[in-house]
Order: structure tokens, then sequence, then C-alpha cells
């Protein structure tokens, strides 16, 4: 009523206000119903929910088959094989086109139905040559791996002394001090949903106190030397700066390092770039309900 009791000027936004009245009072004609193909509602969710509680026994012979029968292993098994014949497969690469045939052709050979490819455009992002050199106190070579969408740095790479924080708190109350220096984040790790925000928001945090460059510490409870990438955003108005993992045991001595006062400098060296959006695939298959094969 408050959006519709304003006078409108054209009789299109009058009809727009009578559709919505319309459309709020059909809605509760349906609530927490699920829906059919044909879009009709046939049932409630807690109808559905006693439905599932009925497929118990089913569900824990699948679980036996998968877990202690013929199929054991066999997700572990073609995971491998995968993994292992395709390889690194980034969006826009090759190495993407063969994974989408090499999944296209085991959905159908599995019996899968309406088993088929839907067009669509996708990020192409190249990660390029990369490395990084501590130089002070010591030379040390850092294993980094450039986060997702990431920029290059100039072809001469980027020199600058390092200064690490453990958050965002600390980085916003150094910031003076973080200006034209590569902000090292050595969060510590509290759970991979809360954590991943500073891969995911830590170039633009470190940008906006005009840091040249940032490194992250892998986001994982554990490492043995392995940086964990993954795909991270900048902001509209915000400078990009290059970006990339670093393992917990790098950010975790150079931590030390700083806290002893240690002055730190390194070298990075990142070859990413952007394309334009490549053609790619998104792959589709169904299992078809035997007894309502209309609904999804």
């Amino acid at each position: 009523q408050a959006i519709c009791g304003k006078e409108q000027k054209k009789k299109g936004e009058k009809m727009k206000c009578v559709f919505l009245i319309f459309f709020m009072n059909f809605l509760p004609q349906y609530p927490g119903k699920s829906l059919r193909r044909d879009g009709s509602y046939p049932k409630t969710f807690e109808d559905i929910k006693n439905e599932i509680a009925g497929y118990t026994d089913i569900a824990k012979a699948i679980i036996d088959l998968a877990v202690h029968g013929k199929a054991q292993n066999r997700s572990y098994e073609r995971l491998a094989v995968f993994a292992d014949t395709i390889g690194p497969r980034l969006s826009g690469m090759k190495n993407l086109d063969a994974a989408i045939k090499y999944m296209f052709s085991a959905l159908w050979e599995d019996g899968l139905e309406n088993v088929h490819l839907e067009p669509v455009k996708v990020p192409h992002w190249e990660r390029g040559e990369e490395f990084a050199m501590m130089l002070e106190p010591r030379n040390h070579s850092i294993a980094i791996l450039g986060l997702g969408s990431s920029v290059g740095t100039p072809p001469e790479g980027i020199t600058a002394e390092v200064i690490v924080v453990a958050s965002f708190d600390e980085l916003h109350k150094r910031a003076q001090e973080a200006k034209g220096k590569i902000v090292v984040y050595n969060e510590p790790f509290i759970s991979y949903g809360e954590t991943v925000r500073y891969r995911s928001q830590g170039a633009v945090e470190a940008a906006k106190v005009g840091a040249v460059a940032s490194l992250i510490r892998s986001i994982a409870s554990f490492s043995i030397h392995s940086p964990h990438t993954g795909w991270q955003n900048y902001q509209p108005g915000v400078p990009r700066i290059p970006t990339a993992c670093i393992s917990v045991e790098d950010a975790e001595m150079m931590s030390r390092m700083s806290l002893r006062g240690i002055k730190i400098i390194v070298h990075l060296k990142m070859g990413a770039k952007t394309y334009p959006d490549a053609p790619s695939f998104n792959t589709v298959a169904e299992i078809v309900g035997s007894k309502y094969p209309e609904q999804v």
C-alpha cells in the first residue's frame, strides 16, 4: 500500500502495482511447498521430510555398498584417475576442455539420463611464471601460488620490505608502516569459512593502505611447505596489487623474524594475466525418478 498509494504518472506503473498486490495475495496459498516441473505444489516440506524418512533402509544399503561393498574406494579411484589424467583445470584453459569431455563421457557411460552440455562463457586467467625470493636477512626461496584473478608484477618484479600482520585490524592500526611495502598476512587459522576472507579480501585491504603487494598464509590448519591457492576479489576504485598464497611455514618464519625486529626484504615476480572470457560448457546429467519422474 505504501508503494502503490503514491500517485502514479504512467499507466504502466499502475499496472505494476496491481500485479504486485495480486502476487502478494497469491503467495500465502502455497507456503513451504515443493515445486514440480510443471509449477504445481503437491506437497509441504513436512510431507517430504516424512517421505524421506521412509528411505532409511535404502540409504543404509547405499552407504554400505560405498563403504564396505564392491563400490569401496570407487570414488577415490575415479578421482585419482581424473586428477592424474587431466591435471590442473583452470577456467578458460585447454585442460578444462579435456576435463569436460572426460566427465561427459563418464556420465554417459554410467547410464545417467539427459546428459548434455550447455554453452557458457567463463573467466580466463593464467598464472604464468612466478617466484618469490627473500633477500634479507638471508636468501630463501619462498613457495608461492598466485591467487586467482591477481594482476602480475612489472616485468622486472617488485622488491620491497615486508610488514607482517596477524589480522586486518593490525594492518589498519599500522597503516602508515604498510605504505610501499609487501604485506604478509600470518592470520591464525580458525576455520576455513572464517579465515578465507584473508585470501578473498587481503589484496584489497593491503592496497587501501598503500602496499605494493600481499602474500597470504595458506588457508589451512596444516601444511607441508605447500601453498594453497584459490580465487580472490578486487574492488572498484581500489588499486589492484599482485597477491599470492605462501606456505604456513614461511608465514610463521617471517612473523618470528618481524617480532625480533629483523628487516625482511622480498623480491616478487608474477606473470599473471587476465584474458577475455572464454567459451566453455556446463556439464549436466540427471537421474530421473521412477515414481515421480516429473519432479526435479
